[in-house]
């Protein structure tokens, strides 16, 4: 997969990580955000319809609602709910993603196709400018959004009953996080019932270092140097990469009980990754010790690939959907 690196990734994160995160940092450690460099990406708006909603104007928060366009066109007299997905970018809380990212609105457009479902993209505000936990709180905020302030099309079209969070690498960090954070006030967000938790190459770290993380040090997708960059950058001031926002297991070595609500909710945890990610076992260590404490996990680690390869090929995108529908129809 070396040589599929080199072709995706234009700046060089080894030589110049600020740029390959889209920024420049000044001598008061201030950031100017540069002009977001892209690569040309196939969308597939035909198979599907989308629709963007405020959720924060002060914020400048917004989400995109992303539907089947067969189900919009379909003239049964009964409308087939489909399950909702709602989904957190990655970036390392730190790189400008957005729902309008072209590499981002064509991988969901193929997942709302291939499952099929219902996805609900989420924007959040990027570190530095606004460190951990707001990337959380926004995300959060987007469920009680959603609950309290349905769109006619979630409301028509959306199984509320058969809600799922995923996220892909921060966006993976996330939706953990948010899941245990929302786990025991499930109550409060109904009718949206979460079902369970997909993460997907989620980004997690530690100030010790992992055997993928060295192994896989200069890695043209994630480097080492760049994974420090984006911790610094967005954990609370002072805090190092064995905060829990970074090292779960930190967490959950000190608190014995932290899943017992998402197992009285029986969700159930979706974690993929490959072995071409420096983050592989850091995801793994996640997974066995999830299931030691007794909660429901299906895990996928493939061989090879790199991390967000589903990003940028369609075959690896189509297995991914396929485990992904998998999961949520089962």
């Amino acid at each position: 997969m070396s040589g599929q690196n080199d072709e995706i990734a234009l700046i060089d994160p080894n030589v110049d990580p600020y740029r390959y995160l889209g920024i420049r940092r000044n001598t008061d450690d201030s950031i100017i955000r540069l002009p977001e460099s892209t690569l040309p990406f196939a969308t597939h708006l035909s198979l599907v319809f989308t629709k963007d909603l405020i959720i924060n104007p002060t914020k400048n928060t917004l989400a995109r609602i992303i539907i089947p366009r067969k189900i919009l066109n379909s003239h049964n007299n009964t409308t087939t709910k489909l399950p909702l997905v709602v989904y957190f970018h990655g970036g390392g809380f730190v790189m400008a993603v957005s729902v309008d990212s072209p590499y981002l609105q064509s991988f969901c457009e193929t997942l709302v196709a291939e499952i099929p479902a219902i996805i609900v993209s989420v924007d959040y505000r990027y570190a530095p400018e606004y460190r951990l936990p707001a990337a959380y709180d926004d995300c959060i905020e987007s469920l009680h959004w959603i609950k309290n302030n349905p769109d006619e099309l979630l409301k028509k079209y959306a199984d509320f009953s058969k809600c799922f969070l995923m996220g892909t690498s921060a966006g993976g960090n996330i939706t953990y996080h948010l899941g245990l954070q929302v786990a025991g006030i499930s109550e409060y967000l109904k009718p949206l019932e979460i079902k369970g938790l997909i993460l997907h190459d989620a980004f997690f770290g530690g100030n010790e270092r992992t055997q993928s993380e060295l192994r896989l040090a200069c890695n043209k997708i994630l480097s080492l140097n760049v994974s420090d960059i984006m911790w610094e950058l967005g954990l609370p001031i002072g805090s190092d990469r064995d905060h829990p926002y970074c090292n779960p297991m930190v967490e959950i070595k000190s608190n014995e009980n932290l899943f017992d609500q998402v197992k009285i909710q029986g969700w159930k945890f979706l974690v993929i990754g490959c072995d071409g990610d420096p983050l592989i076992d850091r995801q793994t260590e996640l997974s066995k010790i999830l299931k030691e404490k007794g909660v429901q996990v299906v895990d996928i680690f493939n061989e090879g690939g790199f991390h967000g390869c589903e990003f940028f090929y369609p075959k690896k995108l189509k297995e991914l959907a396929v485990i992904i529908k998998e999961f949520v129809r089962g």
